[in-house]
């Protein structure tokens, strides 16, 4: 047989095959196909090839498709977009313009390196000092050791001098922290954090890692830092909290986020975290760019050494802020955090005049994964993680997980692989039967009532309510419908759950299981049709969302 890429369809045309196993449902006629209790599955059945469908013994038809209570329809994959928003323009020196101007300012970068160390130290130790003895950090920092950091904001600017900005363009003004508690900015470089601390002084949500950079971590704790770990729910929460408190009191400097969650190429905005946009406070948007022609000073994906060293050798850096006109949230969006992120997107996707992209930190996970393991393009790796965690509730760590897998079958220079190493890695028989699996597998996963049957199933299984499911209560529930399954059998299923093998099924374990093992929630339908999944979980789906 020929052997094809990965881009051939997975399933063959209908009449290349004869099905081996098919679980089917029964459709309930008198019902609406929106509630759950359209299709009772009942059985397993054998299907009539010439049909298209199935008859049990009473000659009533039934759906092939025992994933209708999910309402399951086609499976479509969504197009990637060409856009690169992380790729830096010119990561090598080249031409002989750069080469004569690096010789030609290398004296000066050596002046500049040394008013960079020397401001960063005075602005360390007069940071130092404002801090001494400040314990309590919970409330604004007492206005004298504020007005001891005017010596830090200055340094700050002796440090922009010192890469190259010797004059900054800026259009508009800052609004009072009074109207505009919140601001959001597009993110470049690490020029715009220096940038903002002598600007506007205000308080910053950054990652917990830039605690422990030397020198660095000192200042940002003066600017009284609102620390987040991007990949723990609870500090998530925390931190949106804490956005709230400080927003919504004036004593506090105003609240400086920017939403991408990381750096980007100027060529486009990624897709926004809606930490600034959940307390409904109306945000001025500013966007900064980096006009130039030789030297890309977005940071990319280049060492930091590099880049400095990079800015040290121009004769001038340009960079241009411009505060946008103030967004208002209106009633509606104070309640929908994702609309008020769209429209403020919208305005500075605008004022840019650049799309904005579905890419997320995720992207650039995958795309320091890829790098890491020497593949020849690796920004092909990237999916658009924010559209990808939207339809298939897949993390970006778990994309990760799953980068390293894909890696492992061997593609080609252009991201394929062949058919034999993809069933290779997951243990798969390369037959029509395993397509089959793949394609439901990777269909009912992305269904958006998945998650909300998972939570259902879940409550089914977990009868005493206390967060756990015993081998006995999963038992009571799969005999409801399988009668005849055996003390084995259920062992086999429990196994499959109890993914820390602690002898008994959390809900953590349950979700985990069935996110690896998709199709598994067909065993549960029989509980879940005798609830309406559209509207019994409605509170439940938004806690979810």
């Amino acid at each position: 047989m020929a052997e094809l890429d990965i881009t051939s369809p997975l399933l063959s045309s209908p009449s290349s095959y004869q099905p081996q196993t098919v679980l089917t449902v029964h459709d309930d006629q008198d019902s609406e196909p929106s509630n759950l209790q359209s299709s009772l599955p009942t059985t397993i059945l054998h299907q009539n090839h010439n049909h298209g469908r199935t008859h049990n013994e009473n000659g009533h038809h039934s759906s092939p498709n025992p994933y209708e209570f999910l309402r399951s329809g086609g499976f479509s994959v969504p197009a990637s977009t060409t856009v690169d928003p992380f790729r830096n323009e010119t990561p090598f020196i080249s031409g002989i313009y750069e080469v004569i101007k690096i010789v030609l300012c290398l004296p000066i970068a050596l002046a500049r390196l040394v008013l960079f160390g020397a401001s960063l130290v005075v602005g360390y130790m007069a940071t130092k000092v404002a801090l001494a003895g400040w314990r309590d950090k919970q409330n604004p920092m007492p206005k004298w050791r504020c007005r001891l950091m005017w010596v830090t904001r200055v340094c700050a600017r002796f440090i922009l001098f010192s890469f190259g900005y010797h004059w900054i363009r800026r259009k508009g003004k800052p609004a009072p922290r009074e109207i505009a508690p919140v601001v959001v900015s597009n993110h470049v470089s690490y020029i715009e954090p220096i940038f903002y601390f002598y600007e506007l002084f205000p308080t910053i949500v950054a990652s917990e890692s830039h605690d422990s950079i030397p020198f660095v971590g000192t200042i940002i704790r003066a600017m009284q830092v609102i620390y987040v770990n991007r990949f723990s729910p609870t500090s998530r929460k925390n931190a949106v909290n804490e956005i709230k408190r400080r927003a919504s009191c004036n004593v506090f400097p105003r609240v400086l986020l920017f939403p991408e969650g990381t750096t980007t190429n100027g060529k486009a905005l990624i897709s926004f975290q809606l930490g600034a946009f959940i307390a409904g406070h109306p945000i001025q948007p500013i966007i900064v760019r980096y006009p130039h022609v030789h030297f890309d000073q977005s940071w990319g994906f280049i060492s930091l050494p590099k880049l400095m060293f990079r800015m040290f050798t121009q004769f001038h850096n340009f960079m241009e802020v411009e505060y946008l006109p103030l967004i208002m949230p209106s009633d509606h969006q104070k309640q929908n955090a994702v609309r008020f992120a769209e429209r403020t997107g919208r305005a500075m996707a605008s004022a840019l005049n650049v799309v904005q992209t579905s890419h997320s930190y995720g992207d650039l996970m995958l795309l320091m994964k890829a790098a890491q393991l020497q593949q020849e393009k690796p920004w092909i790796y990237m999916v658009e993680m924010a559209r990808i965690e939207s339809l298939y509730h897949i993390s970006s760590l778990e994309a990760v997980d799953f980068l390293d897998k894909f890696l492992s079958m061997n593609p080609d220079p252009s991201g394929c692989v062949k058919p034999h190493d993809f069933l290779r890695v997951l243990q798969l028989k390369a037959c029509t039967l395993s397509e089959e699996f793949l394609f439901g597998s990777a269909h009912v996963l992305k269904l958006p009532l998945f998650r909300q049957a998972c939570e259902l199933a879940f409550a089914e299984c977990d009868t005493d309510g206390d967060n756990f499911c015993t081998k006995k209560e999963l038992a009571d529930v799969l005999r409801h419908t399988f009668r005849e399954l055996d003390d084995d059998e259920v062992q086999g299923l429990f196994n499959l759950f109890d993914t820390d093998n602690d002898g008994r099924m959390s809900r953590d374990d349950f979700f985990y299981c069935l996110r690896k093992n998709p199709l598994v929630i067909a065993i549960f339908s029989p509980r879940l049709l005798r609830k309406n999944l559209s509207k019994a979980g409605d509170k439940m789906l938004e806690d979810i969302v």
